[in-house]
């Protein structure tokens, strides 16, 4: 069996979200959200995206490890709520409501898994944990940016 060093179990499980035994995604979500807050606060989005970046890439690789230790898209791995989260931010003020707005938005599609989520999650090992996260994610960027600038309009 292969084993998860101890960088791969604290990154992989979300700060240890994962080992939550409920919910564990949601609390991946809401962790991700604390740490969003602690971003330094930024017009450019860059320090955002170069994040979402960063750990889309060790997503892949950790929660396939992560997937041969605990199984099909295991509830420890919850380093793609993180990106998925996260990637619901971009774009929008750094406002409690507009980000609670898109964590309760980006929560819902993410349990619901529009098409061509819940397809995506066919995808072998790290790609298929990872990639309905970031598309779940990416309609709720598109979604909550629709929004926003139908009132920043008014």
């Amino acid at each position: 069996m292969k084993q998860i060093n101890w960088f791969e179990k604290i990154v992989g499980s979300g700060l240890y979200t994962g080992y939550i035994p409920f919910a564990s995604g949601t609390f991946g979500s809401l962790v991700a959200m604390l740490i969003y807050f602690m971003l330094p606060k930024s017009e450019d989005y860059k320090v955002l995206l170069f994040i979402i970046i960063l750990f889309s890439i060790l997503g892949i690789i950790i929660s396939g490890k992560f997937e041969k230790v605990y199984g099909k898209d295991p509830a420890e791995c919850t380093i793609d709520e993180w990106v998925g989260t996260w990637i619901s931010f971009l774009g929008l003020p750094k406002d409690f409501l507009w980000i609670i707005s898109a964590f309760i938005l980006w929560r819902a599609l993410d349990i619901i898994k529009p098409f061509p989520a819940r397809k995506s999650e066919n995808l072998k090992g790290g790609w298929g944990i990872m990639t309905d996260d970031i598309i779940s994610g990416f309609y709720t960027f598109l979604i909550m940016q629709i929004i926003f600038n139908l009132i920043s309009r008014t």
